[in-house]
């Protein structure tokens, strides 16, 4: 009961949302376009609930890591049956090649406005967690410790702009080294002046790489405080949260393909079933901006220029775009298969990771 409660319905609630939010947004913008949807899938394979309304029928499968929209005239082979010329009209390879990149391109764009709807939610009813200025630890000899800083402090304002959280103060530094700045620093009762000359020093960044920035030689004290958001500004912090997950992503991406972040760091549907139940022990409120992230990140795989996912078909599209007709349905086989290989590969080295950290504590 406790594997139910805090794994498999958790991660079966996160799954089911984030696939059928992207397959919603394929859906309703096929819609807007006035094609003819024959199916909405919620898993693969099996079917194993279903109902057929008006001309779509919309159905649970047995394989629950995914989903799919099929609309007529989606796929092409020399097996298809002709399309009835009644239908052609509404007919996806019928649509202009712009219409066809809106329709790929929503199952994506659905996700990162998923993640944009829960980040307005949690920040509405709970505000937002930000880290006080406060000075924890000085390190001695530092430039904090020659200009008089002391554990306790907290900043106020340097060089006259007003200091609210530990991250406006590392944006105001980073990038100042060897020029004397005012900070304004509460002690207790009293209100004091300081000029700290912060230094150049080598730090390792998110993805151990060495880069140069300024440091005063001060730890924050990790104390955090609540900030009520209203609504406007609910908006305005959902936005800055979904880009900077967006762009922390991306980025990740391309450090995997640079090798600086280890492959066998990357996890699949086991991880996430795992993470998903250690935060939800911890609280259901919790798996909120977890589902934010997985779905920027389910977002942001299905825009890679893979053959057979949205972004080797958004590709492929661009492409006929581009020369005026469609690329042969030989070339598009031989890329979907090379796409499924490499999505195959990608899977296997997930499930691979996956498994050797579960069995990772039996051989320590």
């Amino acid at each position: 009961m406790h594997v139910l409660i805090y794994y498999l319905l958790p991660l079966a609630v996160v799954l089911g949302v984030l696939i059928f939010c992207h397959e919603l947004g394929h859906f309703l913008v096929a819609k807007l376009f006035r094609v003819k949807v024959l199916r909405f899938s919620l898993g693969f394979g099996h079917k194993l609930v279903g109902r057929t309304v008006g001309e779509t029928e919309y159905q649970i499968s047995a394989i629950p890591l995914g989903g799919y929209v099929k609309m007529l005239g989606e796929t092409e082979t020399e097996e298809d049956e002709p399309i009835p010329p009644s239908d052609l009209p509404r007919a996806f390879n019928m649509q202009h090649p712009l219409k066809r990149i809106a329709i790929v391109a929503a199952g994506p764009a659905f996700n990162f406005f998923l993640a944009f709807l829960l980040f307005c939610g949690l920040h509405l009813a709970a505000g937002t967690q930000v880290m006080v200025p406060g000075v924890g630890q000085v390190r001695d000899g530092s430039p904090a410790d020659a200009a008089g800083v002391k554990k306790g402090d907290v900043v106020l304002a340097v060089e006259g702009r007003s200091v609210e959280t530990w991250e406006e103060l590392k944006a105001l530094v980073e990038d100042r080294a060897g020029d004397p700045l005012a900070f304004l620093i509460r002690r207790g009762d009293q209100t004091l002046e300081l000029t700290v000359t912060p230094e150049s020093s080598s730090v390792k960044n998110l993805f151990g790489e060495e880069v140069q920035t300024a440091l005063i030689g001060i730890v924050a004290s990790g104390e955090f405080r609540t900030k009520d958001l209203g609504p406007g500004e609910a908006l305005v912090e959902a936005a800055v949260r979904t880009w900077e997950i967006t762009e922390l992503t991306i980025l990740t991406v391309v450090k995997l393909f640079q090798r600086v972040v280890p492959m066998d760091t990357v996890g699949g549907p086991i991880m996430i079933g795992q993470l998903t139940g250690q935060i939800a022990q911890e609280s259901f409120l919790y798996l909120i901006p977890f589902m934010a992230v997985i779905s920027v990140n389910l977002g942001i795989l299905n825009l890679l220029p893979v053959p057979i996912l949205d972004g080797g078909v958004i590709a492929f599209l661009l492409v006929e775009l581009a020369i005026g007709k469609p690329l042969s349905l030989r070339k598009r086989e031989m890329a979907q298969k090379v796409g499924l290989f490499i999505l195959i590969t990608l899977m296997a080295v997930v499930f691979y990771n996956d498994i050797a950290r579960l069995l990772q504590p039996l051989f320590q």
